[in-house]
């Protein structure tokens, strides 16, 4: 049975291959974030404030680690487990409306993984309501839910260019080193909107060296434009980035290691950026302009083959986009159109049937 669970994986790994071609353009870097700025015609099939009793998820198939991965006690539950130093953890958010998402995400991370019962996932949520969805729908999985209290940040959040980049949960990522356990000296962070179609052990051995933080950069984009005239006009401002070669990076996928941050405080200066902005306004967007502040010409370049992001297009328009020319292990649905959304109102992009096979939304037949 094993066997034909790692073929799956790899043929969903190969399908990516053969869709990307020469003939792909790239396309402008886009922040990765959690829109809300859907067509009139493309709905939910349920509403965030409806009762989760409506939510239904298939239960997943359960995935265990290949003979290579060692022993792995599959009866442990509960605290003690976090601290065991050969887990591989991922923090994703938890919410009504991302939900289908990030369980598209997490079965994509079991299926391609080699020891899949050696990931510990730590889901954020401000809602309390979720986790019993979850564990019915992966009875195996190994995992903690930390609850994001909104008002944490509710008070730093300025406006910004969509309504959507200024819900609290999208600042969950900011408090990573206080909600996990102290034992937890690495994290990888994901968004909700994407699928791993590799090994994720092979993103968490990312070397780091002395950085705090790694992800895919894209030094080509136009890194002035994440901020406002004003911004670049003071020197006390745009003088952060004296002496760097600050890049764009997307903070969809980040590989974070705690005990720097910890030690640094790097929370407590994203703090200081977002009061700024809300005093001075120095950027339109939401939680990424404070990460660029903080980190950018500081960070440990990862691959682009482990964000493939941008893709979804805009809903509004129609428009669809195609994949970064090169190797391909994350598929990041970073644009204003879901796949969820799409495929049920049956105006899907082509790369949209890339998710469908990890997700696990509707009652089993």
């Amino acid at each position: 049975m094993l066997w034909i669970l790692r073929f799956s994986g790899f043929f969903s790994a190969a399908l990516v291959m053969i869709i990307l071609s020469p003939s792909l353009q790239s396309f402008p870097p886009a922040e990765a974030i959690r829109s809300a700025n859907h067509d009139g015609h493309l709905r939910f099939p349920f509403s965030p404030s409806d009762s989760l009793t409506q939510l239904s998820f298939r239960k997943s198939t359960t995935f265990r680690n290949a003979d290579e991965c060692g022993f792995s006690d599959h009866q442990i539950r509960g605290k003690t487990i976090v601290c065991d130093p050969s887990l591989v953890h991922v923090a994703i958010t938890l919410d009504v409306e991302y939900l289908r998402g990030s369980v598209a995400a997490v079965h994509s991370i079991l299926q391609h993984s080699m020891c899949p019962e050696n990931v510990f996932f730590h889901f954020l949520v401000s809602e309390t309501n979720l986790e019993s969805l979850v564990r019915s729908t992966f009875p195996q999985l190994k995992l903690k839910v930390y609850y994001f209290d909104p008002e944490i940040v509710r008070s730093l959040i300025s406006t910004s260019v969509r309504q959507a980049l200024e819900q609290p949960l999208n600042y969950a990522r900011n408090y990573l080193a206080d909600l996990l356990e102290p034992c937890v000296k690495r994290v990888i962070y994901l968004d909700s909107d994407l699928v791993v179609v590799d090994d994720i052990a092979k993103l968490w051995t990312t070397n780091l060296g002395s950085r705090t933080i790694g992800a895919p950069e894209y030094c080509h984009a136009n890194f002035t434009k994440y901020f406002t005239a004003s911004f670049w006009s003071e020197k006390r401002f745009s003088g952060t980035f004296q002496g760097r070669k600050p890049c764009y990076f997307n903070t969809g996928v980040m590989v974070i290691d705690l005990v720097k941050w910890r030690w640094v405080g790097y929370t407590k200066r994203i703090e200081r950026w977002m009061a700024i902005q809300k005093s001075h306004r120095i950027y339109e967007l939401g939680s990424l302009p404070s990460y660029l502040l903080v980190f950018a010409g500081h960070v440990a370049p990862i691959e682009h083959r482990w964000n493939q992001h941008g893709l979804g297009g805009d809903n509004v328009r129609g428009s669809c986009r195609n994949l970064h020319p090169g190797p391909v292990s994350l598929l990041h649905w970073s644009g204003s159109g879901k796949p969820w959304l799409r495929l049920d109102s049956k105006q899907p992009c082509p790369l949209d049937a890339l998710w469908a096979p990890y997700d696990l939304y509707g009652h089993s037949p």
